[in-house]
């Protein structure tokens, strides 16, 4: 569902993506299926930033705070 949401779209607007989007698109998760959407967010994330880094594209810290200067996303 996460890959529907963003497909088509730009990074940008794929790091945008939350859990709860997730979860509102599939009509709700079982409480004991929530860390699935959590995970799907992650994952997208995770992603975007691995691109940034085999692209050398800085960070924008606001979207990744792990990423210091900005220069490296590196976590």
């Amino acid at each position: 569902m996460a890959t529907e949401l963003i497909k088509g779209k730009p990074l940008s607007k794929a790091l945008q993506l939350t859990n709860k989007a997730v979860t509102e698109a599939l009509d709700g998760l079982p409480a004991h299926k929530l860390h699935c959407s959590v995970l799907a967010e992650e994952a997208i994330r995770a992603a975007v930033k691995d691109y940034y880094n085999r692209q050398g594209i800085a960070c924008d810290p606001k979207d990744f705070p792990d990423c210091g200067s900005g220069k490296d996303c590196h976590g």
